[in-house]
């Protein structure tokens, strides 16, 4: 494969100088509700809301049916399988002990949901609605009292604040770093939950991030351990169950028919399908083999040469299996070779340029890919206004002028990096190759007699950590210019296991990651480029950057009061993170490859919804469809 698998105000909210509340049964409750308004209202007025964005109104007002683009009429019903890859041995996705089941997080609900089309806004799903002052420095969620857990218990406030005190304490260090600038969480009363947030904290992130806890049954986890990796369903509130479980082979969720929240707004057309499945194959190509044999339905195709030659087998060729390209309206993937910037053998970035040169993207697109790639040179790919170009503006120096000390001086005086071009009619482009050259030289690896670089006697060596058969065709060309600089280079191909406990561990020195980055970046920046996740096992620093002005720049992003703000911060960290060469950035695509048995309905066309790119919870069972590939004997 060539790809890996990897929020300001509203229209209808109303402001405010709230002197008291309504008093209700829960007399003690509304008390405090009302001291905690009257209080904010002193300072600043507070927002009561259905919703929140972080830039502009939302969409949606109150009294919205269903979002536009979904089918409110859809089917419920049928299937949806598709493959995955590596394997798992638990369905408790919130600790780094294990690896969870794919899906595993469709057991949950939180106090709000995002859509499909503003990158920026969120509405209540288990929070009715919410309450926060202009500054967001408190955010006061107010639940639905008909929020069930699975097991018919009511989801209360508590559990909330269970759910943030467990995480934060046994859960992946990754929401410690989500959560850290949570000042107060508590329950107000049965279903009044207010968060607090530390006031010189990325203000306008933290309501949204409070929004989006999973929200985890206090009562069930008087019994069970959650630090414990298993295969026992837990309760959640969520639209699924567990169905069936192959430990590392499949698993399957069975919607809900007494899901509480079905007939939301939210909700409606969503979460069509009445199993949802996902197979687990080695690799990549028993996979794809299984596809073709009609082992699962939908597949997104990765491998370039897959999709241009693989894709002529009998059941496309008779129309019982649909191949398209889907349009991406989102960054792309930002995936490439990632430097351990632990070791201190990439300490030295002229050393990671150059290895990064010895990479032949042009050679590899022509030779490999049959030319269906572009290749990446941005974190923010795709995106005409979050993408660094040129030299700095005026508006990106002062942001970066004070911190200059923090970044390599091209930040300034060059234009924004892009990867040296390389001749694509020879693998091994000498112009390149000898550029890369001088770099090690400058930075002393110098070649010894046996043709391997040393500097202070000490050999230069890479591992590239692998987990998929099918990368091997990419890494092996690229091994070998890299044995050309006189680098003692190999490839580690591993089994999914192996791969994920190296990965969770940071145990390797380049390895192969994609992120999606948001349209919207903010402090989630944090745990792929920030100083505080570089030594928390599990996290997304797999670079393991640690610079104090990245860190600043990513607060900057997170404190941005407006888009052109965000905007122009953005284009300031990219253009300094490809500055440091951190990766060797690899090839994307705008759009999708995506192939399926002709067996399902979804509610657009041409026309998608902007981050829709596999999002088939708005897709639905087409019985019709269904019953034509059986009678074929295609299904």
């Amino acid at each position: 494969m060539d790809r890996t698998r990897a929020r300001s105000q509203s229209i209808s909210q109303t402001k405010s100088r709230p002197t008291g509340m309504k008093l209700t049964s829960l007399a003690l409750g509304a008390l405090v509700l009302a001291f905690a308004a009257t209080f904010a209202s002193a300072q600043d007025d507070v927002i009561s809301a259905h919703g929140v964005s972080t830039f502009g109104d939302l969409k949606y007002d109150a009294d919205f049916s269903h979002f536009d683009y979904v089918n409110p009429d859809a089917p419920k019903g049928g299937e949806f399988s598709t493959w995955t890859s590596g394997t798992f041995d638990s369905l408790t996705p919130f600790i780094i002990k294990g690896n969870a089941a794919a899906g595993a997080t469709v057991f949950y609900d939180s106090l709000m949901t995002g859509n499909l089309e503003e990158p920026d806004a969120m509405y209540g799903l288990v929070a009715e609605s919410l309450e926060y002052p202009e500054n967001r420095e408190w955010v006061i969620f107010h639940m639905r009292p008909e929020a069930k857990f699975s097991d018919g218990s009511q989801v209360t406030a508590h559990d909330v604040v269970f759910s943030y005190e467990t995480l934060v304490e046994q859960g992946r260090p990754s929401y410690r770093l989500a959560y850290k600038d949570f000042t107060k969480v508590e329950a107000l009363d049965d279903f009044t939950v207010k968060f607090t947030f530390d006031p010189d904290g990325p203000l306008r992130e933290l309501l949204m991030t409070a929004g989006t806890i999973p929200i985890l049954s206090e009562a069930y986890y008087e019994t069970v351990d959650f630090t414990e990796s298993s295969l026992e369903p837990p309760l959640g509130s969520g639209p699924y169950l567990l169905d069936k479980i192959e430990p590392g082979t499949s698993v399957s969720y069975r919607l809900r028919d007494d899901y509480w929240a079905k007939d939301l707004p939210v909700n409606i057309g969503q979460n069509n399908f009445e199993i949802l499945k996902f197979e687990y194959f080695a690799d990549y190509t028993t996979a794809f083999e299984a596809f073709k044999g009609g082992a699962y339905l939908f597949r997104e195709e990765y491998s370039s040469k897959v999709w241009g030659t693989g894709y002529d087998f009998p059941a496309l060729n008779d129309g019982y299996v649909i191949k398209e390209d889907l349009p991406d309206g989102r960054p792309a993937g930002t995936q490439g070779f990632w430097f351990n910037l632990r070791r201190d053998k990439f300490s030295d970035p002229r050393v990671r340029e150059a290895i990064g040169m010895a990479f032949n993207f042009e050679w590899s697109n022509e030779s490999l890919f049959y030319g269906l790639y572009e290749r990446t040179d941005s974190f923010w790919e795709n995106s005409r206004t979050l993408q660094a170009s040129g030299m700095p503006t005026e508006a990106e120096l002062a942001l970066l002028e004070p911190l200059r000390e923090h970044f390599p001086e091209s930040v300034f005086t060059e234009e924004a990096f892009v990867p040296a071009t390389s001749s694509a009619d020879e693998l091994a482009d000498r112009r390149t190759l000898r550029r890369a050259g001088r770099l090690l030289e400058e930075a002393g690896w110098i070649v010894g007699d046996d043709g391997i670089r040393y500097k202070d006697g000490q050999k230069l060596t890479l591992e590239v950590l692998n987990d998929s058969p099918s990368f091997d065709r990419i890494i092996n060309p690229y091994i070998e210019n890299l044995k050309r600089l006189g680098i003692d280079a190999v490839l580690n191909r591993v089994d999914p296991a192996e791969s994920q406990e190296r990965e969770k561990n940071f145990d390797y020195d380049m390895v192969t990651q994609r992120f999606a980055m948001s349209q919207t970046p903010g402090d989630e920046l944090r745990q792929i480029f920030g100083s505080d996740s570089v030594n928390a096992p599990g996290t997304a620093n797999v670079a393991g950057l640690q610079n104090e002005g990245v860190d600043k720049l990513i607060r900057i992003i997170a404190d941005a009061q407006s888009r052109e703000e965000l905007d122009v911060a953005v284009r300031a960290l990219d253009r300094v993170l490809r500055a440091m060469h951190i990766w060797v950035p690899q090839w994307y695509k705008g759009v999708h490859n995506i192939a399926y048995r002709d067996v399902f309905g979804r509610p657009y066309a041409d026309n998608p919804p902007p981050l829709s790119m596999g999002e088939t919870s708005i897709w639905w069972w087409d019985e019709d469809k269904a019953q034509r590939l059986r009678d074929a004997g295609a299904l």
